[in-house]
């Protein structure tokens, strides 16, 4: 019995030791002002980043009153499994969310 729990924390040890240390982190900023706006970004060593912004906009809902919307925009990039650097910027306001980037497919035209 004492042999059997030996080998499984010799291997749960084994399993530990193998593990990657995670990426460091290069970039952190983030500022709320007070009246709902930020700013935000980080960036690794292993090449992921991103940075976006957000702010409070007035905009009309269905029956034409007026509400507030967070409008954010930005940016995030990685390096995919083949080595290539990808970078998707999006926003999103009251139209929704919408991102732009050469991994994401393209909608085919209508003819």
């Amino acid at each position: 019995m004492k042999l059997i729990i030996l080998v499984a924390l010799a291997l749960a040890a084994g399993v530990v030791a193998n593990e990657p240390e995670p990426p460091k982190i290069l970039r952190s900023e983030y500022d709320q002002k007070p009246e709902g706006s930020y700013v935000f970004g980080f960036e690794t060593e292993d090449g992921i980043s991103r940075d976006e912004t957000g702010e409070i906009k007035e905009a009309l809902d269905e029956e034409n009153k007026p509400h507030n919307v967070v409008v954010v925009r930005g940016q995030y990039s990685y390096i995919d499994p083949d080595g290539n650097p990808q970078v998707i910027k999006y926003y999103a306001d009251e139209t929704g969310y919408h991102a732009e980037g050469d991994s994401i497919p393209k909608v085919p035209s209508r003819r």
